[in-house]
């Protein structure tokens, strides 16, 4: 069945707007004017994103939204409206679970990147529910092409952790969820602006606000998929620091669940041995020095140890010394 957006306004020039503007980029969309008749089609057709007007005759966008939730719950929600308020963008998220929330008039640009994120979104969903593992990279690799530094990082993070996990007698049953926590733990900047994610300067608090929600919305995505707690928990937690300074939580110590801090060992050292746009990548003993000194504030220090440990005895675990350079 092939995937649909959906869009649902009472005003037909608005339809006709949305119509025209993805048809310029090469993208078909269904339309309605009736609530009920979008129901109908979230019944009768595979629909991967809706984009929903809040006020209308027959019934409300999160009154819709809400009932598109029951009838397929995969389905990734977007709410339109003219008139603003905090109390309707709070309903749009605890009733409707809306992923994005729309105010008219809308920029285009904008638009139709928020509408192409959930979509990934629900692709990204759909493969991980269904262990199709080849299309969960796919769709990784895609959302790493926001920012051509991180080509490649999902996959080398799971490398490392995995040498980590079985360095400290991880039980082999784990492996498969830190596998798939290392390769999803950045999936929620799917929907995060790229001018956010490539910003050369510092982020405001806004912005900073939006990055640091990040792993709230990829633990949302694979509970929806019904992955392990596991993998939820690395996803979650894998900015938390082991001083309690991290995010989003500030949970500390061994109250950040072991896998998690597994990966954000992995995480960082890939992080440091890959070039950025701000500086180049570091060779592995400047590396390794950074881990040490990150022992205890941000990082666990028997994880570093044994990361450090294999790399001197090993090298470069599944890799190779510095990556992308």
């Amino acid at each position: 069945m092939k995937e649909d957006i959906l869009f649902v306004d009472d005003e037909e020039f608005i339809l006709n707007l949305a119509e025209r503007i993805f048809n310029d980029r090469g993208i078909e969309i269904l339309t309605t004017s009736r609530p009920t008749e979008a129901l109908n089609l979230v019944k009768n057709h595979e629909i991967a994103v809706l984009v929903s007007d809040n006020m209308m005759p027959q019934m409300t966008g999160i009154e819709l939204l809400s009932r598109v939730k029951v009838l397929s719950p995969d389905t990734v929600n977007i709410l339109m409206t003219g008139y603003a308020s905090l109390q309707t963008a709070i309903d749009a998220i605890n009733k409707a679970e809306a992923f994005r929330f729309v105010v008219k008039p809308w920029d285009n640009f904008a638009l139709i990147e928020m509408v192409e994120d959930a979509l990934q979104r629900y692709r990204l969903k759909k493969s991980i529910r269904l262990g199709d593992e080849s299309t969960m990279l796919s769709l990784i690799h895609a959302l790493e092409l926001k920012d051509p530094y991180t080509k490649g990082h999902s996959e080398r993070v799971a490398e490392y952790a995995l040498a980590i996990a079985k360095a400290v007698a991880i039980p082999e049953e784990r492996m498969t969820a830190i596998k798939y926590g290392s390769w999803l733990h950045d999936c929620g900047k799917i929907g995060i602006s790229e001018t956010i994610l490539h910003g050369e300067g510092p982020l405001d608090e806004a912005e900073m606000h939006i990055i640091k929600n990040h792993p709230l919305w990829g633990a949302d995505v694979v509970k929806d998929a019904r992955l392990s707690d596991t993998t939820v928990n690395i996803i979650l937690s894998h900015h938390e620091r082991y001083d309690g300074q991290g995010y989003p939580f500030g949970i500390k110590g061994s109250s950040i669940p072991l896998e998690a801090r597994i990966v954000a060992v992995a995480d960082v050292y890939d992080a440091l041995t890959t070039q950025r746009s701000y500086r180049g990548a570091y060779s592995v003993d400047d590396a390794l020095s950074i881990l040490s000194s990150m022992k205890e504030n941000v990082l666990d220090p028997e994880i570093v140890d044994a990361f450090i440990e294999i790399i001197r005895v090993f090298g470069p675990p599944y890799g190779i010394e510095n990556p992308d350079v």
